[in-house]
């Protein structure tokens, strides 16, 4: 149908013709002779472009289609094998997110649709490039195939967007056409003339002849074989009829001519019941074929062309038959001529298209002509029936069937109402097919053909139809269904296929209900998830941004969490500042997950004393993602004391060495420069530097009585005296001893002296961890409440923690020190060490158990023995008389 609104219909997709049912019975393929080749060669080059054009293949392609829609992961499922044209396929998440950063305004959302199905096109020529080549073998070009499918029909899905978005986001809101629609329907106008303003104004109508338009140039793009036409330059319809009828004595070509029809007319094979030559009638078939195939794929022109290149006119002047009627020459109202002028212009259209459109009708319902020439006049008087039976096995075809006869009936219902004309009237049942167009994707459901009902109820099916319906929120409660049923099984290229179709809704403003908004999340977040799989930072960090704050520290913390190289975290992070992510609340929450996941048992059972398990390691070295920003210094303390807690607990002493030189050495000027002066410092920072300096002090005490016990087990040893007698020793033996012993007296001097001097040290770091200022070791300083977020810091079960921790490392440390004073020869110390435990100050005592203690006094009384066998008194003092 002719219109003001077909202009527009550029860029859109078509679907293949499905006719299984008859394939086998009208196979008309033949075999040339050599001389019809030559005949063929030197046909026109138009004719032959244009049969080449309209072939119809009897390969069913929409078979595959079918199944693909049905059961579309396990198709995917081999799309993704390895060096199956899988990196031409994966490339396309990267093209998205390009595509979707280059235009990033809202006054380009229709520009991204089309951008997206043009990256899909270039894969899906790059693919048949690599088939034509041969790559991958034949299981290669399997899989390629497959994918080529599966892009095809996402590219017919993009292309069925955009022209429906089109048409509801700019032309519906349209001023003028408010107003027009506001006029009413133009009455007395030509027929012409009241169908363009009902395409103007009606927006329903216009969808109609959208989704027609995408079903007809979605057709073409899948013709797999041409099928041969006789052809030559001068064509004669029926020439082998009528050569028989000439020479009524042959009978070399099948039939006499008694069997055939007599006349030569149109009509006279089904008025004289006879049929026509056996060559004419098949030529006959695949003609009607052909024109089919042509008005289907929505080029009536070229039907036309065929029409008159072999020979049937009457072929071509039936088909011309539906046209809009309009004479030029009179205004609308019909009074004068045009501008006055004297030269009359040629009417347009049929001026009885009523008798033409009612016998079209008969036509389309008579069971004497073959399917193809029925359903062709079925295509424009409205005629369901007719279509149905040869459209019967595809859904595209069906749907282009159905929505084909309502924008007949409406257009002609429209035509009777304004024109001042009186017309033939259409059969009641003509009248009786309006439908709407739930009703008919109801019909596509519960259809007969099996391959229509999976593609109706698959995947693409359901996106295609709730696109068409423009009911946002049913698509997306089917896309989670799939998720759920799926449970995380679909394969990625579906997921960016709806997450992206997703996006383009929300961005339009038809995701707006907060339920709604759920669901549309959850298809993204799932998405982002088979991105993650991918560890691709940029796409993952794209896309996250677009989640509520949950979701987006949740997934991409996901994703920090499976990252082991630093550069790799570096990356992540880097593609998180430059997306907008919350990057403090990720890495935090990416740190805490690590670091309080349960370490799963290993096949070698737990590390060695001293060792670091791969958890462990991996734990300390997630603090990584804290030393990214400067101003996360105060994070990284506290994540690191935490770590440190629990190491310390668990006596893996190794293990907190390596969690504390996480920090920088610089800590303290760094929290400066972020705060000014340490007096600003915020509750928890101000308790965490406390705690992770106590931590400082505690392992500079440690290592400072692991390199004294490494100095006591390396006390040199004397020389060994030789086996002679002495003065039986030669001059040369006697030097020797003599060197040797006066090396050993210098290295032991050397090594009293260094162990004296470690001595001190270790007694001054060890005395560090029990005389720490302020309130004592780990113990927090003043503050004059604890911090807002206590209870998301767990504040009362740090504290517990600490407290436990000081009753443990404090005994201990007491027990080194006592060591070290007691082999040093400082028992006065070891009793002035009781002293400090008692002092009220820091209430060391109150961190002993019974046991413990009992035990420290029994090592302080041991000193006190030492020193009255010494001459003392049991303090260390002179006795005095």
């Amino acid at each position: 149908m002719d219109s003001s609104y077909q202009a527009r219909r550029g860029g859109l997709l078509r679907q293949p013709l499905n006719s299984t049912s008859h394939n086998q019975t009208h196979n008309l393929s033949i075999t040339l002779l050599p001389e019809e080749q030559e005949m063929l060669r030197n046909t026109s080059v138009g004719a032959l472009g244009l049969q080449s054009r309209l072939q119809r293949s009897t390969y069913n392609p929409l078979q595959d289609v079918s199944s693909l829609s049905g059961d579309t992961s396990q198709m995917l499922e081999d799309m993704d094998d390895a060096d199956r044209g899988r990196s031409k396929i994966d490339a396309l998440f990267t093209q998205f997110l390009e595509v979707l950063q280059a235009h990033n305004n809202d006054n380009e959302t229709l520009d991204v649709v089309q951008q997206l199905a043009q990256a899909c096109s270039q894969v899906v020529e790059q693919l048949e490039l690599e088939m034509q080549r041969g790559v991958g073998g034949s299981q290669g070009a399997k899989q390629r195939e497959q994918s080529i499918q599966w892009l095809k029909q996402e590219i017919n899905t993009w292309r069925l967007l955009h022209a429906l978005y089109y048409d509801r986001l700019l032309l519906q809101n349209d001023q003028q056409a408010d107003e027009d629609m506001q006029d009413g329907p133009m009455l007395g106008g030509s027929e012409k003339e009241v169908i363009q303003q009902l395409y103007a104004i009606n927006a329903p109508l216009r969808e109609y002849q959208l989704v027609v338009d995408w079903l007809e140039k979605s057709y073409d793009q899948h013709q797999h074989q041409s099928m041969a036409l006789q052809s030559h330059d001068r064509m004669m319809a029926w020439e082998n009829t009528l050569f028989q009828l000439e020479n009524m004595q042959g009978a070399a070509f099948g039939r006499r001519g008694d069997d055939i029809c007599k006349q030569l007319d149109p009509d006279a094979p089904v008025r004289e019941k006879q049929p026509l030559h056996a060559l004419d009638m098949e030529d006959n078939a695949r003609l009607s074929r052909a024109i089919f195939a042509a008005i289907r794929s929505g080029h009536i022109e070229d039907a036309l062309k065929l029409c008159k290149h072999y020979g049937q006119t009457w072929r071509a002047a039936i088909l011309e038959g539906w046209r809009l009627h309009e004479d030029p020459n009179y205004e609308q109202h019909g009074s004068s001529l045009t501008g006055g002028g004297h030269e009359k212009l040629p009417i347009e259209g049929n001026p009885r298209r009523d008798v033409w459109k009612r016998c079209a009708w008969l036509l389309a319902d008579s069971k004497k002509y073959d399917e193809y020439t029925r359903a062709t006049a079925g295509i424009f008087c409205g005629h369901l029936g007719a279509l149905q039976t040869l459209l019967q096995g595809s859904w595209q075809d069906l749907l282009w069937a159905y929505i084909k006869v309502q924008i007949d009936i409406r257009v002609e219902s429209e035509i009777r109402g304004c024109c001042l004309k009186r017309y033939q009237p259409m059969p009641d049942e003509y009248w009786n097919g309006k439908m709407t167009l739930e009703q008919i994707f109801d019909e596509l459901h519960v259809a007969k053909d099996v391959g229509v009902r999976d593609y109706a109820q698959g995947q693409l099916g359901v996106i295609q139809q709730h696109l068409i319906l423009d009911t946002c929120g049913e698509l997306l409660q089917h896309m989670c269904r799939w998720l759920d049923k799926e449970q995380g099984q679909l394969q990625p290229h579906q997921l960016r296929f709806m997450a992206h179709i997703v996006l383009f809704m929300r961005q339009i403003g038809r995701i707006e209900q907060t339920a709604q908004q759920q669901l549309a999340e959850r298809i993204i977040a799932a998405y982002v998830e088979a991105l993650i799989q991918r560890e691709q930072p940029t796409e993952i960090a794209y896309y996250s941004a677009g989640l509520s704050n949950k979701l987006q520290v949740q997934l991409y913390s996901k994703f920090l969490s499976q990252l082991e190289n630093k550069r790799e975290r570096e990356l992540a992070l880097d593609a998180a500042l430059q997306a907008g992510l919350d990057v403090e609340q990720i890495t935090r929450h990416t740190v805490e997950t690590i670091r309080l996941a349960s370490t799963p048992p290993t096949a070698l059972g737990a590390p060695l004393a001293g060792e670091v398990s791969a958890s462990d390691r991996r734990k300390i070295q997630s603090l990584e993602y804290l030393t990214h920003l400067m101003e996360q210094r105060g994070e990284l303390v506290w994540q690191a004391n935490a770590m440190m807690r629990h190491y310390l607990a668990s006596q893996k002493l190794e293990c907190v060495r390596l969690a504390f030189a996480m920090v920088p050495h610089d800590l303290i000027n760094q929290l400066i420069k972020i705060y000014g002066s340490l007096d600003n410092l915020p509750a928890r920072e101000e308790c965490s530097l406390k705690e992770y300096l106590c931590y400082n002090v505690y392992l500079m005490g440690i290592n400072s009585f692991n390199e004294w016990t490494r100095l006591q087990q390396t006390q040199p040893q004397p020389p060994q005296q030789s086996g002679q007698k002495l003065g039986q020793e030669n001059f040369t033996e006697r030097m020797n001893a003599e060197h040797k012993e006066q090396t050993y007296r210098s290295e032991l001097a050397r090594w009293q002296q260094k162990l004296k001097e470690q001595s001190k040290a270790t007694t001054d770091a060890l005395f560090n961890v029990l005389l720490f200022p302020e309130k004592g070791w780990l113990n927090d300083p003043f503050v004059s409440k604890p911090p807002e977020n206590a209870a998301s810091l767990h504040w009362e079960h740090r504290q517990l923690q600490l407290e436990k921790l000081r009753s443990i490392c404090l005994p201990e440390v007491a027990l080194l020190l006592h060591e070290v004073l007691l082999k040093s020869g400082d028992y006065a110390g070891c009793v002035r060490l009781a002293d400090e435990i008692a002092d009220e100050r820091r209430q060391l005592y109150k961190v002993y158990t019974k046991h413990k203690l009992a035990e420290l006094l029994a090592k302080i009384a041991d000193a006190s023995l030492l020193l009255l066998n010494n001459k003392l008194d049991p303090w260390g003092y002179p006795i005095t008389a």
